[in-house]
């Protein structure tokens, strides 16, 4: 699904994503051009680090959701967690393993993509 969603961002706005962690050469960032603020990350972090009982590394991606009240409703929701190395204040992980339906996960990199414009 990480390939699925760069193309569509890549479609959508333009942008392809950047590596700049090199020690998680995997973490890849989407960003606005004009000011390099970040609307989403991607990553593969182990399930443990994300308060899972499995230790299988799981891709996510992180968005910005602005709404603490719909922040906090999609927390009680499968495959939604707090947000991995960011904000959870503002920031929500997204699981992409198929649990959240691909245009669902569109429509939050959009909310995230405005949010941050």
């Amino acid at each position: 699904m990480r390939e699925k969603l760069f193309d569509y961002v890549a479609n959508q706005y333009g942008i392809n994503p950047d590596y700049p962690f090199s020690t998680a050469p995997t973490y890849a960032v989407l960003r606005h051009p004009h000011n390099n603020k970040w609307f989403a990350l991607v990553a593969d972090v182990p399930g443990q680090k994300l308060g899972l009982e499995e230790s299988r590394r799981k891709d996510l991606v992180n968005v910005k959701i602005d709404d603490p009240f719909l922040l906090e409703m999609l927390l009680h929701q499968d495959g939604y967690l707090p947000a991995y190395h960011m904000n959870k204040e503002h920031w929500i992980s997204v699981l992409l393993d198929g649990s959240i339906d691909f245009d669902e996960l569109c429509q939050w990199i959009d909310a995230s993509y405005l949010a941050t414009n």
